[in-house]
């Protein structure tokens, strides 16, 4: 599957142009929003259609006046449930946030996408409160992967909704998160780029937290430059572009420690395909163990930051609603209950410790690459049961965590040919090497995609 679409700067150029206007972009997507075949009532747990129209026709006057705040102004985005936006109430994909009180302002990232002009068209479906790999939401649905709609298979998570709103056409962009995957997981199964910048480049206020410790707030999009564009507003930055870095004499390291685990035979043979793919352009590719990666489940055995953190969240509202919470969700979330203080101090070491590790050991090294997650798209049928479901989502964020674990940054790139089940490819490095590895992802992207791509 190709994921077809405009990408941002297409937009740009038919705004800039005359060709389109917001108004029109806002009204095809609210029309795919509301198309009774779609996924619209499953992908967004609120429509703003009528705020929406409202923007639109202010960005198309100011820039008739030549006064647009951006080149972008105009360009409908979608917002994942989990963060503030003015006047709506945030409910993180729960029902036990329903009756909260509306939000008094927008996040700053969310605030940092309309002071661009981006326009609001609503709030996307999530795995409730963020907490699982495969965007499952039994209380609003889960919206289906374009690639396999007929048997049902899921889009990833938690940012299921985020993704199936770009791949359906219903936005043109997408605000995630990515605790421990849940940009990278839902881009690598319907065919888009997610992107899981270094943490604390963009404010985490405004949005209800998983782990503090781990989470990150990243765009899904279409390509390399469209992530690089939305990173560089949501992280306050002036340079919005990224220059492709040649792919000759990359040094790139395949980490061969748990990353192939339990791998899927479809993502193996994808991931081979674009090793061979990136070798013939001239990349160094070094296939070796990375020890860090090994401390990482020990760390997590008592359900490390994300079950202590939530739980520190959680504890008051879980008390009285508990009955209203995904069991799977408050399951995961109670195990924070069983930490206690020490154990909770010695995870902190045990991340500081495993950060500097991680650091040096990648520091002879451009990015390290490996398959985004190691299985294609599962049925929403096959996970019926709680084991299975458990044991399908520590797989599903096994590759991924890894990244938000040691302070990293990482995007993930399609790695399919047309008619092949998604997979994604995983591109990373150190804390703070974001620019580096966006403009390293876009000189990957036409490589990845083929010959047939290129040409």
């Amino acid at each position: 599957m190709t994921t077809t679409g405009p990408t941002l700067a297409m937009l740009v150029d038919d705004l800039a142009s005359g060709r389109t206007t917001s108004r029109a972009l806002v009204e095809q997507c609210l029309d795919r929003i509301d198309d009774r075949d779609g996924e619209g009532s499953r992908t967004f747990l609120q429509v703003s259609r009528e705020t929406a129209r409202m923007a639109a026709d202010g960005i198309d006057a100011l820039r008739a006046a030549g006064a647009a705040p951006s080149p972008f102004a105009g360009i409908p985005i979608s917002i994942k449930d989990l963060f503030d936006v003015r006047g709506d109430v945030t409910m993180a994909g729960s029902r036990a946030l329903s009756d909260a009180a509306p939000a008094a302002a927008d996040a700053p990232s969310v605030r940092r996408l309309r002071r661009a002009g981006f326009v609001i068209i609503g709030r996307t479906n999530m795995t409730e409160f963020a907490y699982s790999g495969l965007g499952l939401n039994p209380h609003y649905g889960t919206p289906r992967n374009p690639w396999d709609r007929a048997t049902g298979r899921i889009p990833g998570g938690s940012s299921s909704g985020a993704a199936v709103s770009l791949t359906d056409g219903m936005a043109h962009a997408a605000l995630g998160t990515d605790t421990g995957g849940s940009c990278r997981i839902p881009a690598a199964f319907t065919g888009l780029v997610g992107f899981k910048p270094t943490a604390r480049r963009v404010p985490l206020d405004g949005a209800v937290p998983l782990s503090p410790s781990l989470d990150s707030i990243g765009p899904i999009a279409r390509t390399v430059a469209c992530c690089a564009a939305l990173d560089a507003i949501l992280a306050d930055e002036q340079s919005m572009d990224v220059s492709p870095v040649s792919v000759e004499g990359l040094r790139l390291l395949v980490p061969t420690t748990i990353m192939f685990d339990n791998i899927d035979d479809v993502v193996a043979k994808a991931f081979e395909r674009a090793l061979s793919r990136l070798s013939a352009a001239g990349a160094r590719i070094t296939e070796a163990p990375f020890p860090a990666f090994d401390e990482i489940p020990k760390i997590n055995a008592k359900g490390g930051f994300t079950a202590a953190e939530s739980y520190a969240w959680h504890q008051p509202l879980i008390s009285q609603k508990k009955h209203l919470y995904d069991p799977r969700v408050a399951v995961r979330i109670l195990r924070g209950a069983e930490q206690s203080a020490a154990d909770y101090i010695a995870v902190l070491a045990a991340r500081k410790s495993l950060v500097d590790q991680a650091t040096a050991a990648l520091a002879p090294y451009d990015a390290l690459i490996m398959p985004t997650v190691p299985m294609i798209p599962p049925r929403l049928s096959d996970l019926a049961d709680d084991e299975t479901y458990g044991r399908v989502n520590l797989l599903a964020l096994r590759n991924p965590t890894t990244i938000n674990m040691i302070d990293g940054c990482a995007i993930s790139l399609p790695m399919h040919e047309p008619g092949e089940a998604p997979t994604g490819f995983m591109l990373a490095g150190a804390g703070g090497s974001d620019r580096r590895i966006l403009g390293i992802a876009a000189g990957l992207e036409p490589v990845l995609a083929g010959p047939m791509a290129q040409d």
